[in-house]
């Protein structure tokens, strides 16, 4: 493993079966949710994962927990291959990896006072020597999460907050394991505008004061910007552009992503760009079309694209994308 990331993903893969054989074909058919997806996580560094809805963005962080099982590639987390880890080592995974899920409305058990929600872990763990100090560590990820005084929280049940509210508490379920990777599955998309400056706020402290590295799952690309240090964007179960932050949403090298940015609304209209819209639908994930995967719907396509799937191109030290225009240019 890399001395400098914590995190290495190598050519990982997740393929469901899509029906079984029968008398008319004995072919086993998959759906290519993840498809050779690799990168790397800095200790305290935050990534956005971006692409459209359907492309494999939450499939990815599901594997990356442990929630499902991938089908080839490799997960290393601070030093240990964690691939196909068993029960024992992923429920000790569980204290390093949290995840907050993307509806808080779902994600809480209503039959739970607050307390009892964020404090389940530390129980299903037996972490805390007694519950008093069970109760400690509940009312500081409370706290953490921007639920202060906590006191005031801790005996309501979930109906009986606001919707930021609920996602506070999701935050503190999964802080008060203090977690060493947070993966954040679209956590403001739920939520009011008003409310998801808040949260991305609090994303944004919880890294510096807790020292957490962060993959930060969207389909907006206008969030993106505001807290993370590098973005990667997928398509299709693949990512086809990754770097540095800045250097990305600056200079976007692969098609799909200038489309993604070209849509992302501005105030100034001098500085809007041209609106890029992409014509037709995704490619069924069962049946990848040859060559590049976005070349359907790519609005510079050459014929070329359709027999040659495109290896990743380094455009500088921290930015590579996947594109078969980069290799002439």
């Amino acid at each position: 493993m890399t001395p400098e990331y914590f995190l290495e993903v190598q050519n990982l893969k997740k393929y469901f079966v899509a029906g079984k054989p029968n008398l008319f074909s004995r072919t086993v058919k998959h759906v290519h949710a993840v498809d050779d997806v690799s990168l790397e996580l800095a200790r305290g560094e935050v990534i956005a994962l971006v692409g459209e809805s359907g492309c494999g963005k939450s499939t990815l962080a599901l594997t990356l927990m442990g929630l499902e099982e991938s089908t080839a590639g490799q997960i290393i987390f601070e030093g240990i291959d964690i691939t196909h880890a068993d029960e024992k080592q992923q429920k000790l995974l569980r204290q390093r990896i949290q995840m907050v899920f993307q509806d808080p409305y779902e994600s809480l058990n209503p039959t739970q006072t607050i307390e009892e929600i964020v404090g389940e872990p530390l129980v299903v763990h037996k972490i805390g020597a007694n519950a008093e100090e069970r109760q400690q560590r509940v009312v500081q990820a409370l706290e953490d999460a921007g639920l202060k005084p906590a006191e005031i929280y801790m005996r309501r049940f979930p109906h009986e907050l606001s919707g930021g509210q609920r996602q506070r508490v999701v935050i503190a379920g999964a802080l008060v394991l203090e977690p060493h990777l947070l993966l954040a599955d679209e956590p403001v998309s739920m939520l009011d505008v008003s409310i998801r400056a808040e949260i991305l706020n609090l994303l944004a402290d919880l890294r510096v004061t807790r020292q957490i590295s962060i993959i930060f799952i969207t389909h907006d690309l206008g969030t993106v910007g505001y807290f993370a240090d590098r973005v990667a964007v997928m398509y299709l179960g693949r990512i086809v552009e990754i770097g540095r932050m800045r250097e990305v949403l600056e200079n976007p090298r692969h098609p799909y992503t200038k489309a993604l940015l070209s849509v992302i609304p501005v105030p100034n209209p001098r500085l809007r760009r041209e609106r890029v819209i992409l014509q037709g639908e995704t490619p069924n994930p069962i049946d990848l079309p040859k060559g590049c995967r976005f070349h359907p719907r790519c609005p510079v396509a050459e014929v070329r694209c359709q027999q040659a799937d495109p290896p990743f191109v380094q455009i500088s030290p921290d930015h590579k994308a996947a594109c078969l225009f980069l290799d002439s240019a």
